[in-house]
């Protein structure tokens, strides 16, 4: 059975939305997940998961949320080294650049990433909503 953590950052609840689709995907397929607003995660959180998936909505000018999400980030940098990681978000406006900033960003850290992340517009609903539970089945296959 895979650990998986899922820490998300969520303002208005799409984020945290689609954290928990993606988390109920994940389950589908039999592994074990905890489901952490960032603010609560801590190193052993994702030190200790075979799968880590982060989630920001994005922020301002395409960035990831800056008060808890950036440090968050920041600091596992030195052990996250060849962990798979998945990262996801929301956006009102912009094309992603965000997520693709971010995934670029972890790759330099040393990750596995996983596809080029998840993004929604908004709410995840009807189609998106399926497009984010997938997301957690396909990365624990």
């Amino acid at each position: 059975m895979k650990k998986v953590s899922v820490i998300y950052w969520s303002g208005t609840g799409n984020t945290e939305e689609m954290a928990n689709l993606i988390a109920k995907g994940a389950q589908e397929n039999g592994s074990e997940v905890k489901l952490i607003p960032v603010g609560n995660a801590k190193i052993e959180d994702v030190v200790n998961s075979d799968i880590l998936l982060l989630g920001s909505p994005s922020m301002g000018s395409e960035t990831i949320e800056e008060s808890e999400m950036e440090p968050f980030v920041e600091s596992i940098k030195d052990s996250v080294k060849d962990k798979t990681v998945g990262l996801f978000g929301s956006y009102d406006w912009g094309d992603g650049e965000w997520m693709r900033n971010w995934v670029e960003r972890m790759g330099s850290y040393g990750v596995n990433i996983f596809e080029e992340g998840c993004i929604v517009n908004l709410f995840p609903e009807g189609e998106e909503a399926n497009k984010c539970m997938d997301y957690g089945r396909r990365i624990v296959k």
